[in-house]
């Protein structure tokens, strides 16, 4: 007798459906598994076998094949248990099969027939709703993440029993009361802008790439404030919206990152050390392996110490920077992985970090020459914000505080609703990912603004990139301030970021 029930597996940060094919016939007692199974679905014939027995069942005494098709897919994962150990009882006749084809069936079983959770469920159910199953059957520790996907039918089944008495017209097993998160909590774990003393200038830029989400380097000597600014941005972005919060749950899933059900609201903020490799970073194909710059997406990746990254590393988020993904080719294995993500990095301006200072500067022309050499123009070109940033002096120190978090947070929630209002058409959020039919769309600059790019050109120091990435930053500034206009103000407040521009760098005071 033959039966199909319906389960996925996972691909990179999506999942593929699967059809679980059991055919049961006379024979010597054998179980066999076929259609690239790994090593974990390949070991599900021993825990099915027990799981089947100890959960009341009688496991049948014959030839048993179960074939999961797609044939040349890679089936990865104990996710298979369930669908495989349903499969069996269908084809044997100990359960009716005629719900098997319209509840898609997610976990892991236990020698006992327990149903354990997985990851990648919240995955598993955006694909099950994309499918048009009527419910997913799955184990109730990961039952609310899966009612995260709106308009899916969800059921939990805390042993092999309950999936069978819910594939026969059954009720299932009730859903785990909701975990409470603790009240008062601070997104942003008590760092403020308002520790922040004499910087004025260096909040502002903050604060403009919190607004249209803008790359930053930090650039200064040792005890300038370069780390303290970077690690308060958090404190002033917005909360996720629903959309890029599942984004970053499902990431978080697949990986086994994802400790509970409630939705995200703090943008995730990654800090990896100078010595991370380049898979670190950017990952690799196989499943669950994903590099440091994924697991910033619709957050910040910081990189303090830029300059004592390896070379290869920091030109690989050359392609994230730009197009806000990571395309990994390997000899067996190729994924696509969202990686759109503010960079902040911090670094020093030489070796020794007191470059300009002679009597502390011991740094020679090639420790100098070295240290250039690992900032690559193209990556530098891809950062809309250089701030270069000098000691306080003791009076500064003692000055009140220039603003706060939540004063900043405000302005740049306001930005960035009029941000997603205008860009709504193109499905965008923040200036920093306008393409140029965008930026001639909504930056219409007045004869100064022209004159200032014009005179950028005429010196030959910026690329055209450079240019696009300071015309976004004014637009940035322009919506920090409420208008709808972009001044050729607001274009030289942009160009005095940018170094190249022949404008002079701004330093932060």
């Amino acid at each position: 007798m033959l039966a199909r029930a319906r389960t996925f597996t996972i691909e990179g940060l999506h999942a593929r459906a699967v059809s679980v094919e059991v055919d049961i016939r006379a024979g010597l007692p054998a179980f066999t598994i076929v259609g690239l199974a790994d090593a974990a679905v390949r070991e599900a014939r021993d825990r099915v076998h027990a799981a089947v027995l100890n959960s009341g069942f009688e496991f049948p005494a014959r030839r048993i094949t179960a074939n999961l098709a797609p044939a040349d897919v890679p089936k990865i994962g104990p996710g298979f248990d369930l669908a495989l150990a349903c499969g069996v009882l269908g084809a044997s006749g100990q359960i009716p099969t005629e719900l098997l084809d319209t509840h898609a069936l997610f976990g892991e079983l236990s020698l006992d027939g327990e149903v354990r959770p997985c990851h990648g469920t919240l995955a598993v159910a955006e694909a099950c709703r994309k499918a048009g199953m009527e419910m997913l059957l799955l184990g109730p520790g990961k039952a609310r993440e899966a009612l995260l996907v709106d308009g899916l039918r969800v059921g939990a089944v805390e042993r092999l029993g309950s999936a069978a008495r819910v594939l026969g017209g059954g009720a299932p097993d009730p859903l785990p009361k909701p975990r409470k998160v603790p009240a008062g909590r601070s997104p942003h774990k008590g760092l403020d802008l308002e520790d922040v003393r004499g910087r004025r200038d260096a909040v502002e830029a903050l604060t403009v790439a919190a607004a249209g989400g803008h790359n930053s380097l930090l650039s200064g000597a040792p005890g300038t404030g370069k780390t303290m600014l970077a690690q308060r941005l958090p404190s002033i972005l917005p909360p996720l919206r629903r959309a890029e919060a599942i984004e970053v749950m499902r990431i978080h899933s697949v990986t086994g990152r994802l400790t509970g059900p409630e939705l995200f609201s703090e943008r995730p903020f990654r800090a990896p050390h100078h010595t991370i490799t380049t898979a670190g970073m950017i990952g690799g194909a196989q499943r669950g392996w994903v590099g440091e710059a994924v697991l910033a997406h619709n957050g910040v990746l910081f990189l303090d110490e830029l300059s004592e990254f390896a070379r290869p590393t920091l030109e690989a988020l050359r392609q994230p920077l730009e197009d806000g993904r990571v395309a990994i080719v390997r000899a067996r294995h190729s994924a696509v992985y969202p990686a759109r993500f503010m960079l902040v990095a911090a670094t020093n301006p030489c070796p020794c970090g007191y470059a300009g200072q002679a009597e502390r500067c011991k740094c020679r022309e090639a420790d100098l020459a070295r240290h250039r050499r690992r900032l690559s123009g193209p990556l530098l070109d891809r950062i809309d914000l250089l701030l270069g940033m000098e000691r306080s002096g003791a009076d500064q120190l003692v000055l009140a505080p220039f603003t706060n978090s939540a004063r900043a947070r405000e302005q740049v929630i306001e930005a960035r609703e009029r941000q997603a209002a205008r860009l709504a058409d193109a499905g965008i959020l923040v200036n920093a990912q306008m393409d140029t039919a965008m930026l001639r769309r909504h930056v219409k600059l007045d004869e100064d603004g022209h004159m200032l790019l014009k005179g950028t050109h005429e010196r030959g120091t910026m690329s055209a990139r450079g240019q696009h990435r300071a015309l976004r930053v004014a637009r940035t500034i322009a919506d920090l301030e409420g208008r709808d206009r972009v001044k050729s103000e607001d274009l030289a407040r942009a160009l005095s970021w940018r170094p190249e521009a022949g404008l002079g760098s701004r330093r932060a005071a």
